[in-house]
């Protein structure tokens, strides 16, 4: 059975979790690109495209392949009339953008628990949501299946925590500003629940810290910015 069309939403919502999940901006262009060429594209393509080197094209595309997002095949560029050597074309899947985790809009859902966590006093009801992002962040982590690697390091953790927050819809990445490490989310997928409820932030600390706990250890969480308050983008503060 074939996948629905996503929404123009969806479909940037999907992107910018596929891509961030690599933590590099010029990929998620490159996806575009290549989404919008249907007869795919080659390395020396992109490289033209985005003034890359060709071996920096290359590996972005073959990242994207990698991670099941673009299908190789080998061939000549419509029109070409069979001159030249064959190269290797990068194509994505079609029409709909397949997510490992599909992305879901459970409004109602989420409106329900905003509601339900504002007839609590504020501190309550951020301890409960925050403690349900713990438990969730750490079923996050025992599907990755490495949890318990004592051997992974802080900031590894770090970034394997940002690549499940991307897939889950949050667009996130690492950065690390002089001492501080941070996790930064550029979307948030409880949309204007969030807005009305900023309680709910608290379970995107939860998860981060659930995540970093089973992958590495103890490990601290506090919320520097959000964009249910207003700022641009979500920020926790983590600390190991």
């Amino acid at each position: 059975m074939a996948a629905s069309p996503l929404s123009p939403t969806e479909f940037s919502s999907a992107v910018t979790a596929i891509t961030a999940a690599f933590g590099d901006p010029t990929r998620r262009e490159i996806y575009l690109f290549a989404h919008g060429r249907p007869e795919g594209v080659t390395a020396s393509e992109v490289a033209e495209r985005f003034d890359l080197h060709p071996n920096v094209a290359r590996h972005h595309l073959d990242k994207l392949a990698s991670g099941g997002h673009l299908e190789v095949s080998t061939g000549r560029a419509p029109g070409t009339g069979g001159a030249g050597r064959p190269s290797k074309r990068y194509r994505t899947h079609g029409e709909a953008v397949e997510l490992d985790l599909p992305v879901r809009h459970d409004d109602v859902l989420v409106t329900l628990l905003g509601r339900a966590l504002a007839m609590l006093p504020k501190a309550q009801a951020e301890a409960m949501a925050e403690e349900v992002g713990v438990e969730y962040g750490r079923t996050m982590a025992g599907a990755m299946g490495e949890a318990g690697d004592v051997q992974r390091s802080f900031r590894t953790a770090l970034h394997a925590v940002a690549d499940a927050l991307s897939a889950h819809g949050f667009a996130a990445h690492a950065e690390q500003h002089g001492d501080e490490l941070l996790i930064v989310s550029d979307h948030c997928p409880f949309g204007d629940a969030a807005i009305e409820h900023p309680v709910i932030c608290a379970v995107d600390r939860g998860m981060v810290r659930g995540m970093l706990e089973a992958l590495y250890g103890e490990t601290t969480a506090s919320t520097e910015s959000s964009r249910a308050t207003g700022d641009a983008v979500c920020v926790t503060n983590v600390g190991g």
